[in-house]
């Protein structure tokens, strides 16, 4: 790139493409070439542009999405046509259930074959509608720049979240008149209505004095924490509204950062695996304050139940969310920081003393029974590996989980915090996640320790990416949970089907077999002892290094509350496992 004004110049589609990314400030993309991408490609090394080559779409996908969520700018991705563009489809419904800002731009046959049935044709805008903010189809190279521009403040306005830019050949080759230097105001193909854009109401003074009188009133309140805090940098409002009025505060999955985990009142993760105390204190509550969390069906139970005794106040960015799943009382529709910042100066200092000692004394009546606490005979729990590893990396590590009882584990036992600690599918629960996102966490946390937690199951359907990290000097820590088990849907067939293991039982590589193959370090723990020896070499190489943590095979995760029931009718760890229950 020369520097030269990209409004007065005439130029290719292609060249526009990379010009719009330069002006976005985007340093890194991730993505496969093929067919009707390639004119792209064949100008991309003129741009200052990492481009980094995955093995599977799938994994690029993942990799701009694990990329936002850490870095808190806008991820891209980049595939051609046909399967290439359908292999993102996982990964953008992934970000959309998340709210995470990525532009994913495919390439498209020649505008003179849509509709044909060309090689390679797939009618991609069509096909992701319902899990994108916006897409777009951009046949004329003078619109690429423009609804590129466009294309990213849509992605991180509002209710952040996904929007692809379908480019068709012609439109990247063509030479096109001079660009508008601004981000245009519209598109050519409003494919659907723009969701998640910023709230059209202010919030209004009345709504606002209704709030705080709630909590001016209330005696057992709790604040329900969510992906709203970390996505609007809301962490230090939060916790004066915390200390000021000395409330308590549960976390969704996604919220796990964004209020510290070791300050005095958080009470952690809530919801289908969170700790039996913070459930019992939302049933318990008579106000529930939701900041940026959307009450869906993991983090309540059965909603005829949920916390039927307390009044709710909801403050949400995307108003589609609000009375949706529970009817609240006060409706607070706008950026979190600047509610909080409008909210504080109206609530006065209070002391919750008896109801955060009720609290306490459920916490306390747990702790003594505790995996992690009871002295273990030699066996290896996954819940060990997690509280090992949160004490020697001093909480400090960014962690990228995949999806099933690790997952759960981590949440309960890696105390989070920092904001962007924890980058993990929560919407969508999408297997094969955590080693393509933590490559794109990689590049977004330079300065810091980059832990991938993955199961045996799931580590298997993006392995390939441990290529991606060979090829372009990626370091990252890989710790793979084999129990042997699909766990968590064992976990279900044990207690919900029989305990008939149907198609759950599955056969590993030797993963530290398939790091060498890699030519990549790794090494296997069976007993506790040796996992300070495993995250010492770990750290000690700049390759990624794989490391197998052969635990229990059929342990479970504790508390459970079951698909649909109240969120306090828990099913508790057996006696028989650890002589209590969690």
């Amino acid at each position: 790139m020369d520097g030269s004004d990209p409004s007065t110049e005439v130029k290719r589609g292609a060249e526009a493409m990379w010009e719009a990314l330069v002006a976005e400030g985007v340093e890194v993309v991730f993505g496969y070439p093929g067919g009707c991408i390639m004119p792209a490609y064949d100008v991309m090394p003129r741009y200052p542009v990492r481009h980094i080559l995955c093995r599977h779409e799938q994994g690029a996908a993942h990799m701009a999405d694990g990329y936002a969520r850490v870095s808190g700018k806008v991820g891209v991705a980049i595939a051609t046509s046909g399967p290439g563009a359908t292999n993102l489809v996982t990964g953008i419904a992934t970000a959309m259930l998340d709210s995470i800002p990525v532009v994913f731009i495919t390439g498209q046959v020649p505008s003179k074959f849509i509709g044909t049935d060309a090689f390679q044709e797939t009618d991609i805008t069509g096909v992701t509608i319902p899990i994108t903010k916006h897409n777009y189809l951009v046949t004329r190279a003078e619109e690429v720049y423009p609804i590129l521009r466009e294309a990213f403040e849509l992605a991180r306005s509002g209710r952040p979240g996904p929007v692809v830019v379908d480019i068709t050949k012609d439109a990247l080759q063509n030479v096109c008149a001079p660009v508008a230097p601004k981000p245009a105001t519209s598109s050519k193909r409003p494919s659907r209505a723009k969701r998640g854009l910023a709230p059209s109401k202010p919030i209004s003074e009345h709504d606002l004095d209704r709030a705080a009188a709630l909590i001016a009133s209330a005696q057992r309140p709790v604040i329900l924490a969510g992906h709203g805090i970390v996505r609007s940098g809301s962490t230090e409002l939060v916790t004066q509204l915390v200390e000021k009025c000395d409330i308590p505060v549960g976390l969704t999955l996604l919220g796990l950062g964004g209020f510290p985990a070791t300050h005095p009142h958080a009470l952690g993760m809530m919801g289908m695996h969170g700790e039996a105390w913070v459930n019992q204190a939302i049933q318990e509550a008579d106000l529930l304050i939701a900041l940026g969390m959307r009450f869906d069906d993991r983090v309540t139970g059965n909603l005829a139940t949920y916390a039927k005794n307390a009044k709710k106040i909801h403050v949400e960015i995307d108003p589609a969310e609000v009375d949706k799943n529970v009817r609240v009382d006060v409706a607070l529709i706008g950026d979190l920081k600047e509610v909080l910042e409008r909210l504080l100066p109206r609530v006065a200092d209070k002391k919750h003393a008896a109801w955060n000692a009720a609290l306490g004394a459920k916490r306390a009546e747990v702790a003594p029974i505790d995996i992690v606490n009871t002295p273990h005979d030699g066996r290896l729990f996954a819940a060990h590996v997690m509280h090992d590893l949160y004490r020697l990396t001093e909480g400090k590590a960014v962690v990228v989980t995949d999806v099933g009882q690790h997952q759960m584990w981590e949440a309960q036992y890696y105390k989070h915090d920092h904001p962007r600690g924890l980058v993990t599918s929560g919407g969508l629960g999408t297997m094969g996640f955590a080693l393509p996102a933590g490559i794109g966490a990689a590049f977004a946390a330079k300065e810091k320790e980059v832990w991938i937690i993955a199961g045996d199951g799931g580590f298997q359907m993006t392995a390939a990416e441990l290529s991606t990290c060979v090829q372009d000097g990626i370091k990252v820590n890989v710790a793979i949970i084999n129990n042997g088990y699909l766990g968590m849907v064992r976990q279900w067939q044990e207690l919900f089907y029989g305990g008939r293991y149907v198609a759950t039982p599955i056969v590993s590589p030797d993963f530290v077999k398939l790091a060498d193959a890699h030519g990549l370090p790794g090494m296997r723990v069976t007993k506790r002892e040796e996992i300070p020896a495993a995250v010492a070499a770990a750290r000690a190489t700049d390759k990624t290094f794989v490391v197998e943590f052969r635990v229990e095979a059929e342990d479970a995760v504790y508390p459970m509350v079951p698909a649909g029931a109240d969120l306090h009718d828990m099913i508790r760890r057996p006696s028989k496992n650890n002589g209590g229950a969690k």
